[in-house]
């Protein structure tokens, strides 16, 4: 199982081994895909380095009444206290088969439009009391799974019912599940957990959704949901989808690697503890005879191998291979503007000064307070975020003072690496 690191910033195994949230969003896996497709995506995912994967019980696309790949709808009735076994017996297959593969699982109980629609198929089924008895059920069934909770589902709190709903679930959840998983919560878009729930106790740790705008500045709502207090581990679970049209409009074109590079690395460095990656096409698993959303433009399983999928799994390698669990942002070594849009420059750095690392969006360079990091040489490099290889810059540099680092060709992104050197030659 998975817990909060003790300086709550973090998430970790039980042993106290750091855990990378590295998340791909795919909410109608239970719903869309029978287990044989539902395993060639999970195979995919594990194979490029992700950690979990978020997806919905009573998922979005009419999750209700439309049946599942085998033909069983979720509840009897749409009773949320009449779950329906053949269902459920296809959400134990999957789950199994996430974690064979290494995988935890973000679960959903259900989609927001289940307890406040606003718009989509709906219906609003909840009320506190089957919310309970319904998170209750999902939390014994579940009680060993390899999993984190995550409530909410892309819609507001707006009413004291809401809010009464979400309660009631996360208690059934913890009632059921002794208090074993993780509980976060999934935002509507442009929004964070922590307005409506920060001081919930159920609340493990908080989720963003930035939403898919390019050149969303989502470093700024981690910085803000860092310095909450009590402090929490807070993460962007929703970025810009790769291959979505910029805020939903055709005419400025869909978003790619280097727009979903720039998400990831701006959060994590901002403070996050892990990050989720989505894809337009895989979140709603569409193919051929399926009604197409959002401009949707291609096949789920053509979409596997789009390059923003495999480049994740380099940040996830860059921040495992220093110290986790004293990392902090590094704002304070920029001399030089930070600057804004897809020009935002970001940067972390250990707590004690022995390594700092800087994203670079647009190839221009960046100058350093370096007397802020550790006594010693400083050996440098360009960490390519595409490919996952560094560049050393010869010899090594001596801290001290103002530095000016200018990023190689090619790019457009580079992190800039500086560690001291515990052996300079």
């Amino acid at each position: 199982m998975l817990q909060v690191s003790p300086n709550r910033r973090f998430l970790t195994y039980t042993d106290g081994r750091p855990f990378f949230y590295l998340g791909d969003t795919a909410w109608e896996l239970l719903h869309r895909c029978s287990l044989a497709e539902a395993e060639r995506y999970l195979r995919d995912r594990a194979a490029k380095g992700f950690t979990v994967i978020q997806t919905v019980v009573l998922a979005e696309c009419d999750g209700i009444h439309g049946p599942n790949a085998c033909g069983d709808v979720p509840l009897h009735e749409g009773d949320p206290t009449r779950p329906n076994e053949a269902y459920f017996a296809h959400v134990d297959a999957v789950l199994a088969a996430a974690a064979a593969l290494g995988l935890y699982v973000g679960l959903l109980p259900t989609w927001g439009d289940k307890w406040n629609r606003k718009r989509g198929a709906g219906p609003e089924l909840f009320t506190p009391e089957n919310a309970h008895s319904y998170g209750r059920f999902l939390g014994a069934r579940y009680r060993a799974a390899p999993l984190i909770w995550i409530l909410g589902g892309d819609r507001p709190v707006e009413t004291p019912l809401h809010r009464a709903v979400i309660e009631a679930m996360a208690a059934g959840l913890r009632a059921g599940d002794e208090g074993r998983h993780l509980i976060s919560f999934h935002p509507c878009g442009g929004a964070s957990s922590a307005e409506p729930f920060h001081a919930a106790p159920w609340l493990d740790f908080n989720m963003w959704q930035s939403g898919h705008a390019r050149n969303s500045p989502n470093h700024a709502g981690i910085a803000a949901d860092y310095a909450r207090s009590p402090t929490k581990p807070c993460m962007d679970g929703e970025p810009g989808y790769e291959d979505h049209p910029a805020g939903f409009v055709l005419e400025q074109g869909y978003l790619d690697d280097y727009d979903v590079r720039k998400a990831a690395y701006w959060a994590v460095f901002a403070g996050a503890h892990g990050h989720t990656y989505g894809c337009h096409p895989i979140w709603q698993f569409w193919q051929p005879g399926r009604p197409p959303l959002s401009f949707v433009r291609r096949p789920w399983y053509e979409a596997l191998d789009l390059p923003g999928a495999s480049q994740m799994r380099h940040l996830r390698d860059l921040i495992l291979s220093r110290p986790f669990l004293s990392r902090i942002p590094g704002q304070s070594l920029l001399v030089s503007a930070p600057h804004a849009g897809t020009h935002h420059v970001q940067a972390t750095q250990d707590a004690d000064g022995s390594y700092a690392l800087v994203y670079i969006p647009d190839g221009q360079p960046v100058e350093l307070d370096t007397s802020r990091l550790a006594d010693g040489p400083l050996v440098a490099g360009w960490y390519d975020p595409r490919t996952g290889t560094t560049q050393r810059i010869s010899g090594t540099v001596e801290r001290g003072g103002l530095q000016r680092f200018t990023p190689p060709p090619g790019g457009p992104d580079w992190v800039l690496t500086l560690d001291v050197a515990t052996d300079p030659r």
